[in-house]
């Protein structure tokens, strides 16, 4: 770990680590390894699950910046970085897309940090709860970048499962909602049994109430009900193997990936 890393807690497993060991990075301890690989042994697919949502990202924000004009995202929970990062994919296509990264964990805002530190591009990373809406839309790293008068485009990839209340998750993503003119989007993702029943999942998401910051699934009307007030985007909300692949998806794939998707559109 580089030496500029912040004093990190290596004997409980962090989910962020955990998502990076996942993902076949390197930033994550002995003890993220253990939860990953006893969830693994909870969960089959469970690498596929997140890396077909990690996949399911980088075709959203394609479409968003290709399809949709979007040039502004703010990536809620946007974890530590790894291939696939919403501002590389953004700026393939447009190289002065604006993007505001926040996260809570201090690894992960420095991994983020470390990366960017170089860059000329229009990328931020603000440490910060997306729990709090109005702390995270005045932080300057967001404020100073993002131009709220414009569409804009939040993310919220993976990370509502952390949300564990229904009714907070929804006010939340009202409130971020409600700070984008019309012409914004939303892309959601959630965890969601498909092959594995309510039990495993919530065994499984037992490991991660061994970290600070447990999980909780949702069905899909729960999913949907995380982007109040927005038009669905075709297909509407689907597993997220099935959100426009790059080729033939069969049943056993769209099923395995155990996670919904949605893009909403802010009329």
């Amino acid at each position: 770990m580089p030496d500029d890393m912040p004093e990190i807690d290596v004997s409980r497993p962090n989910a962020a680590r955990m998502y990076d060991y996942f993902l076949g990075g390197d930033a994550n301890f002995e003890a993220d390894r253990d939860a990953a690989d006893r969830s693994k042994d909870i969960l089959p697919g469970a690498t596929y699950y997140l890396r077909q949502n990690r996949a399911v990202l980088m075709r959203a924000v394609r479409y968003l910046v290709q399809e949709a004009g979007i040039d502004q995202f703010l990536d809620l929970g946007s974890g530590i970085p790894t291939k696939g990062n919403v501002h590389e994919v953004a700026h393939l296509h447009n190289p002065s897309a604006r993007v505001a990264y926040v996260d809570f964990e201090s690894i992960a805002v420095a991994h983020a940090r470390r990366l960017l530190a170089d860059t000329t591009s229009p990328v931020s990373i603000t440490q910060a709860d997306i729990r709090e809406p109005d702390a995270v839309l005045s932080a300057p790293g967001v404020a100073d970048l993002i131009d709220f008068s414009r569409p804009v485009a939040v993310l919220a990839v993976g990370v509502l499962p952390f949300v564990t209340s229904d009714e907070e998750a929804v006010a939340m993503m009202t409130r971020y909602r409600d700070a984008t003119p019309p012409g914004s989007y939303a892309v959601v993702t959630h965890i969601s049994p498909l092959t594995w029943s309510w039990e495993q999942v919530n065994e499984g998401l037992r490991v991660l109430a061994e970290t600070a910051t447990p999980e909780v699934a949702r069905s899909p009307e729960q999913i949907r009900a995380l982007l109040p007030g927005y038009t669905l985007v075709d297909p509407g909300l689907v597993p997220t193997a099935s959100w426009r692949p790059e080729g033939p998806v069969g049943p056993d794939e769209e099923l395995a990936s155990n996670c919904y998707v949605a893009v909403g559109r802010h009329p």
